[in-house]
C-alpha cells in the first residue's frame, strides 16, 4: 500500500482499518520496520503495532506476533554499517510492547515468554552495529532498544532472582564488550542503567549478588594505572557512564529498591575508585 493510506491510518489516530485483513496490515507494518525512512518505521509502523498492541488487538494473536518480531533480530545478525539494523533494532522494541501487555493481562505462557527472553539476549549480546543516529535516516539506537526490552522482561511475573541476575549480567556484558571505537554515544548507557532499576525494583536480589556485579563494571570503567599506549577512556568510557547513570537513578528515581542503601554505597565506591585522580584535595 502507498503511505498516503498510512497517512490517513495515522491521522485517524491509529484505528485499526476495516478494509483489510489485520494479517495482511501487520505484515506489512512488520517490513516497514525495516524502511530506512524514519517516517515509515518510527513514525508510522512502530507506532502503529504498539498502539495495536496496548489497546488489545493482538491479545490472542501475541504469541504469533511476539515470535515473527523474535525472528526480526536475526535479520541480518551480524553486519554492521547496513540498513539492516532497523529491522533489528525496532523488532526488539515491538516485543518489549508484546512482554509489556502480556506482563499486565497474562497472555503469554512462560515457557514462551523465556523464550522471547533467550532470543532476546542472543541478539542483544550478538549485536555489531551499535550506532545511535544515522544521518539521514534517523534512530537506529539497537543498544537502546534492546535495553529497553530487556527492562520489560525483567519486570515480567515469571521471572524470579536467578533470571533476574542473568539479565544484569547481559547489560553488564553488554557493556564490557563494546568496542573503544564505537562509543555509546547517544544516551545508551542511561538506557541500560534504566533497565538495570526496572529489575532491581523486582527486590529479588541482595547485595551478596549485585556487589559483584557492580564491581565488574568498576574494573571495567577505569581508565587510571593501566597501559600508556593508547587512550584509556575510549574502551573505559561505557562502563563509567553505566555506573554514574545507575548512581543517578538510585539517587533520584522514584520508588527505589529496596536495596538502595546498600547499593549506593558499593556503587559510590566504584565511582571513587575509577575516579580517584579526580577526587583529591589540591594542596595549594
Amino acid at each position: 500500500m502507498s503511505i498516503g493510506y498510512w497517512d490517513q491510518v495515522q491521522a485517524a489516530g491509529f484505528e485499526v482499518p476495516s478494509d483489510r485483513p489485520l494479517d495482511d496490515l501487520t505484515a506489512e507494518l512488520t517490513a516497514m520496520l525495516g524502511s530506512t525512512q524514519p517516517e515509515v518505521r518510527d513514525g508510522t509502523a512502530y507506532p502503529a503495532l504498539a498502539t495495536w498492541i496496548d489497546k488489545g488487538v493482538y491479545d490472542d494473536l501475541l504469541v504469533g506476533l511476539g515470535d515473527g518480531m523474535a525472528a526480526g533480530l536475526s535479520v541480518g545478525l551480524g553486519e554492521s554499517g547496513t540498513d539492516t539494523v532497523f529491522r533489528r533494532s525496532f523488532s526488539a522494541l515491538v516485543v518489549a510492547e508484546c512482554l509489556e501487555r502480556t506482563n499486565e493481562h497474562h497472555l503469554v505462557p512462560a515457557a514462551k515468554v523465556l523464550d522471547w527472553g533467550d532470543r532476546i539476549a542472543v541478539w542483544f549480546l550478538s549485536e555489531a552495529d551499535t550506532r545511535g543516529f544515522v544521518p539521514g535516516k534517523g534512530w537506529a539506537h539497537a543498544i537502546a532498544h534492546g535495553a529497553d526490552t530487556i527492562g520489560a522482561l525483567g519486570e515480567s511475573p515469571h521471572l524470579a532472582g536467578p533470571e533476574h541476575a542473568v539479565l544484569l549480567d547481559v547489560l553488564a556484558e553488554r557493556l564490557l564488550q563494546q568496542p573503544a571505537e564505537a562509543p555509546l554515544a547517544s544516551g545508551e548507557p542511561d538506557r541500560m542503567a534504566a533497565a538495570a532499576m526496572r529489575i532491581l525494583r523486582r527486590n529479588t536480589l541482595g547485595t551478596e549478588v549485585l556487589e559483584p556485579w557492580v564491581h565488574r563494571i568498576g574494573a571495567a570503567g577505569n581508565p587510571f594505572g593501566g597501559p600508556v599506549d593508547h587512550d584509556p577512556f575510549a574502551p573505559t568510557a561505557a562502563a563509567q557512564a553505566f555506573l554514574r547513570a545507575l548512581f543517578v537513578h538510585l539517587s533520584l528515581a522514584p520508588e527505589p529498591p529496596t536495596v538502595r542503601p546498600d547499593l549506593l554505597l558499593v556503587v559510590i565506591e566504584a565511582l571513587r575508585m575509577t575516579n580517584a585522580p579526580y577526587l583529591r584535595v589540591g594542596t595549594g
